[in-house]
């Protein structure tokens, strides 16, 4: 049980959704050439790589996501890593600077990189994108930090709400960008953003029970 996260719980998470990332970058690029570029699991690569190195660094929560959300802006990944680093530089000016946050504390603080990327796009839950996953996962989590869950359950049930939404987008027709332009030929395949949303949140997830399990061993 996670009653509080610190800097250090945040890098154990990147760094296990970044292997989610990479062990399926093949497969997010795959799912852009529907309608993309193909090119969105090497943008990926390199937006995990900008999360790693921002969470490496001895500084507090607030200050690690600020620098996290730049990085990824500046990958140079398309909308895609352009809303990805909106979400966390929001995460971070929404955040408190205390050195840990507690399960309401951290709710807030995703609640406030969501809104970041409602400013910065139209998209919404249904327009089959990354939002489809991350709005939902925003919501699960805040939901369980209201009911009293702890950090590790409010995470794991993030990542089924992300997991969720972005498998949904498989009966979705694009309305942005792009892919908007094939109209039905979208229908049946998953987006790639909402795809990697997913993966991130499952490797949030992932890393809070197994670093948990070692903390509490």
């Amino acid at each position: 049980m996670t009653d509080r996260i610190t800097r250090q719980d945040f890098a154990h998470m990147i760094a296990a959704a970044a292997s989610k990332i990479r062990e399926q970058h093949a497969r997010l690029s795959q799912l852009d050439c529907v309608a993309g570029d193909g090119d969105h699991g090497a943008s990926m690569l390199r937006t995990m790589d900008r999360l790693e190195q921002a969470f490496a660094k001895d500084a507090n929560l607030k200050s690690c996501f600020c620098d996290a959300g730049w990085n990824v802006m500046g990958a140079d990944g398309g909308a895609s890593t352009s809303l990805l680093g909106a979400f966390f530089l929001g995460i971070g000016e929404g955040a408190s600077a205390a050195e840990s946050w507690n399960c309401s504390d951290l709710a807030d603080a995703f609640r406030a990189g969501l809104r970041a990327v409602e400013i910065q796009t139209k998209a919404r839950p249904g327009d089959k994108t990354m939002m489809d996953a991350l709005a939902p996962a925003v919501q699960a989590m805040s939901n369980s930090a209201a009911n009293g869950k702890d950090i590790d359950e409010s995470v794991a049930q993030a990542a089924r709400a992300a997991s969720g939404g972005a498998d949904a987008t498989k009966d979705m027709i694009a309305k942005y960008g792009r892919a908007r332009l094939l109209g039905d030929k979208t229908l049946g395949s998953q987006d790639a953003g909402a795809a990697s949303v997913a993966l991130i949140f499952d490797g949030f997830a992932r890393a809070l029970t197994t670093h948990t399990g070692e903390r509490n061993a």
